[in-house]
């Protein structure tokens, strides 16, 4: 008792704090407030810089085997200029996980000549999709990655809104991350009641309470949306958030525009070779 006791009002004064002020409990949690090269880059030069190197790997053909290597070491270089741990760095390389599983598929669903490896026949065309698919996914996270690490979430979001991207997707964008954990804490308590109430399911039959759960949670979410939004009409909203960031001027483009240029570079030479 005295443990529902002292879980209860803590739960009840979340849910009010939550609906007051919409906070969630911590907005940076990927960013990491170091003194770097890398971090005091402009958000807008980050964004144009990774954008290059993502065109650049993305278009470079998967043949092109040391073409990735160098984008590797590109990779590698600024990592180590903004002091990312490569813990951390692994554990957020495993949102690729689902293309990694897709990608080791291909070598044994893919058609044209196959070649017997190990034992195993598999389709040489599968092979450079496989190896294409893991290498692009993997470069291109990793240099997600250092973008999160270097840049606060709210320079994120001016930096794409001085670029020019409809402020309708910047502020979805703003929003989902804001209230991530908003959603997440609420799902806790839905969770927490539905155990003191002897509800625990863990079997695949007994996915109707999940289902419940889940619409009780979109519900939820959507009506705390709605609040959200007239609460900001009423404030006199317009759609363009406040920023008081300055524009990148041109000296700030220079050396970070040198990292996806030699990315360029490179794609260029193994495309034409």
């Amino acid at each position: 008792m005295g443990r529902v006791a002292w879980i209860a009002p803590s739960v009840e004064q979340g849910r009010n704090n939550d609906d007051m002020s919409g906070d969630h409990h911590d907005l940076g949690t990927l960013h990491a407030p170091l003194e770097t090269p890398v971090h005091s880059i402009d958000a807008t030069v980050k964004l144009v810089c990774l954008l290059g190197f993502l065109f650049a790997v993305v278009a470079t053909p998967p043949q092109a085997v040391p073409a990735f290597a160098i984008y590797l070491m590109l990779v590698v270089g600024v990592e180590a200029c903004a002091r990312l741990p490569v813990r951390v760095l692994g554990r957020r390389l495993l949102i690729e996980i689902p293309f990694v599983a897709f990608a080791a598929a291909l070598p044994f669903i893919g058609v044209g000549p196959h070649r017997e490896i190990f034992g195993l026949s598999v389709s040489i065309a599968g092979c450079w999709a496989a190896w294409s698919i893991l290498a692009k996914a993997t470069l291109g996270t990793a240099a997600t990655v250092v973008l999160a690490w270097t840049t606060p979430v709210t320079d994120i979001l001016a930096g794409l809104e001085r670029l020019h991207v409809p402020r309708v997707l910047v502020a979805i964008a703003g929003f989902m991350v804001r209230y991530l954990d908003v959603v997440a804490g609420e799902l806790h308590r839905l969770q927490i009641a539905r155990v003191s109430r002897g509800d625990n399911p863990r079997w695949f039959w007994q996915g109707r309470a999940v289902a419940a759960t889940a619409g009780t949670l979109f519900v939820r979410s959507f009506e705390r949306g709605e609040r959200v939004h007239n609460a900001m009409l009423a404030r006199g909203f317009t759609g363009q958030f406040p920023t008081t960031a300055p524009d990148a001027g041109p000296r700030r483009w220079f050396p970070a525009i040198v990292w996806p240029g030699a990315a360029c570079a490179v794609a260029i030479v193994a495309i034409t070779r």
